[in-house]
């Protein structure tokens, strides 16, 4: 079975608890952090590879076992637990800047290519375990991987490095027994389709509306009255009754943030003061959103509705995260 993305095997890093993971995943948003710091663990790891493992990873699914914010309990509104820095030299008391932070459980799903792929299931056992191990050492979405062994049976619990079969029927026992593995967990998917629809039925109904419009549309609960009328032949209990209904999309939709637009032109590198990397271009941008949807890997038709890849458009001023979940779905 040949896959449009050209993926020759899945890296499976399951199980992964990290603490203190980012929760403010824009200036927009919060809760599970952006698709983005997965792809940028991606291009990290990628680059801690050492020379005698032959693997590149093109892309990256995330499915989340647990999630647990940190904020404080009790009534409508939550705050977020913060910590209080150190005084200053003079004593006094620092400001406090807001961090959200929670505590989540996932595991990481690498489309790859390269050699190891070809390996014998002993020495790909053995490739997978490296790269496990690389990751706990690293920062995931600003959290710290918790070290110890993971709970569960063998083949839910260690990283395993697949190769995509040649025959279709092959290929979908494969992703069957992976999708086996990733329960029980919500895999987080694009829901653009669903911003683009929402966009059109807005336009019908004022020409003026913008995507910002339909983005917040998407993203909360519309509570409306529905009066019951008296018409002959309705139950006179109900006449002139008012019931209070709430309207959302199905499934369990949430605002997402999914890249980076542009604001100026590209600077040369060394051009603007107190840039990070004084070697690399550097350029002003803001944040992208979508709408992305929490699926359960056993309704997932093709690995490629759970892997995320990075494109830019340098000349449109776009860096963004794709998935191809909602076009399938789109052109069903």
């Amino acid at each position: 079975m040949t896959l449009s993305s050209n993926i020759e095997g899945i890296l499976v890093i399951p199980r992964l608890k990290v603490q203190n993971a980012n929760a403010i995943s824009s200036p927009m948003t919060w809760g599970f952090p952006a698709i983005s710091a997965f792809l940028g663990l991606m291009q990290a790891l990628d680059r801690k590879l050492p020379a005698h493992i032959e693997l590149m990873l093109d892309q990256v699914g995330v499915v989340c076992h647990n999630f647990e914010p940190q904020v404080t309990e009790g009534g409508y509104t939550r705050a977020f637990r913060l910590t209080r820095n150190p005084v200053s030299r003079d004593g006094s008391t620092a400001a406090i800047s807001e961090e959200g932070r929670a505590h989540i459980e996932i595991s990481l799903i690498f489309g790859v290519t390269g050699q190891a792929v070809n390996l014998n299931d002993s020495q790909r056992q053995t490739v997978a375990e490296e790269i496990g191990h690389i990751v706990e050492g690293m920062r995931i979405a600003g959290g710290s991987v918790v070290p110890g062994r993971r709970k569960g049976k063998a083949w839910q619990s260690r990283p395993r490095l697949t190769p995509v079969a040649d025959s279709r029927d092959e290929w979908l026992q494969q992703f069957r027994l992976l999708r086996r593995q990733l329960l029980p967990g919500f895999a987080l998917v694009s829901r653009h389709d669903l911003l683009e629809k929402r966009l059109t039925e807005l336009h019908n109904e004022n020409p003026a509306a913008t995507a910002l419009d339909a983005w917040l549309d998407l993203s909360r609960l519309h509570v409306y009255p529905e009066t019951h009328g008296d018409s002959e032949g309705e139950d006179s209990d109900m006449n002139g009754k008012v019931e209070w209904q709430v309207r959302r999309p199905p499934g369990w939709t949430v605002p997402i943030p999914v890249g980076y637009g542009a604001l100026s032109d590209v600077f040369e590198p060394g051009q603007v003061a107190r840039a990070r990397d004084n070697t690399t271009p550097f350029r002003f941008v803001e944040t992208l959103y979508s709408i992305g949807e929490w699926v359960s890997p056993h309704r997932l038709h093709s690995i490629e509705d759970l892997l995320w890849r990075a494109e830019a458009e340098p000349d449109a001023g776009i860096y963004q995260c794709t998935n191809s979940y909602g076009d399938r779905r789109l052109n069903a």
